[in-house]
């Protein structure tokens, strides 16, 4: 079933859909920083891109306007919510099953697409990885944002059953697409994929599963999985110099807690 946009799962644990962000009273069309608390931390968008976000070690986080603010449908503080707007095609690749290319170029920065599928808890993403046969397609992501407080907060978004056309991006160890969350109506994130490059038009579009982009490769769990894990993992196919031969693996998933 297609859907543009994340929809609680049916688990009923988490609904992206419910308004919990609060909105801004700003009347003007365009919301600026600081004065607009939706961007008191910097402006999101230059246009149709993204800025750099980054703040030393951490990203700060990406708040758009929502359906609560009073500024209009034309505020430059609205991207991700408006949906995909480029033309892109799904293909059948080679040796990865079915991909995703871009019909046109796409400037570095500009929103692509979201990953969309159902918002599930902890417990219900566990069940459903563990009940996959090794010949399955396992579409789960597992979002993790580091707090500067030592907090996790964890996000799990499923495409299998309900998604857009992000389910058929496939995983590179040297992505062109980088996924960033954003917050609109709900605390819940929209799992947001950008151009981390200029992307020639006929180019197919990847991100890094693992989330690594910007991270140095580290001992985390869903990058030193242990020997006994790899009879589990798929290869990887992405054909990068520095491909790590299998997709990434979240341990964590398939782990009793």
């Amino acid at each position: 079933q297609y859907s543009p946009h994340s929809v609680a799962g049916a688990d009923g644990e988490m609904d992206p859909t419910e308004i919990t962000v609060p909105g801004c009273s700003c009347r003007s069309r365009s919301c600026t920083a600081p004065q607009c608390p939706c961007v008191c931390r910097g402006d999101n968008y230059s246009g149709a891109c993204l800025r750099d976000t980054r703040q030393g070690p951490f990203a700060r986080p990406v708040f758009e306007c929502n359906a609560l603010c009073r500024c209009g449908e034309s505020c430059p503080n609205r991207l991700v919510q408006r949906g995909l707007r480029l033309r892109l095609q799904v293909f059948l690749t080679r040796h990865k099953g079915w991909g995703v290319r871009t019909l046109q170029p796409i400037p570095r920065g500009t929103f692509v697409c979201e990953y969309a599928g159902e918002v599930l808890g902890s417990a219900e993403a566990r069940r459903r990885s563990q009940a996959l046969s090794p010949e399955d397609s396992n579409y789960i992501i597992a979002l993790r944002e580091h707090l500067h407080d030592g907090r996790v907060l964890e996000t799990f978004v499923d495409p299998t059953r309900i998604g857009n056309v992000g389910r058929f991006l496939n995983h590179s160890c040297e992505p062109n697409l980088v996924m960033v969350p954003v917050r609109v109506d709900s605390v819940v994130p929209r799992l947001a994929l950008f151009a981390a490059t200029d992307i020639s038009a006929g180019e197919e579009l990847c991100y890094d599963y693992s989330g690594r982009f910007h991270n140095s490769p580290g001992g985390s769990r869903e990058h030193k999985a242990l020997e006994e894990d790899n009879t589990l993992r798929k290869p990887c196919y992405c054909g990068s110099r520095t491909c790590a031969s299998f997709l990434p693996w979240d341990s964590s998933l398939f782990s009793i807690p």
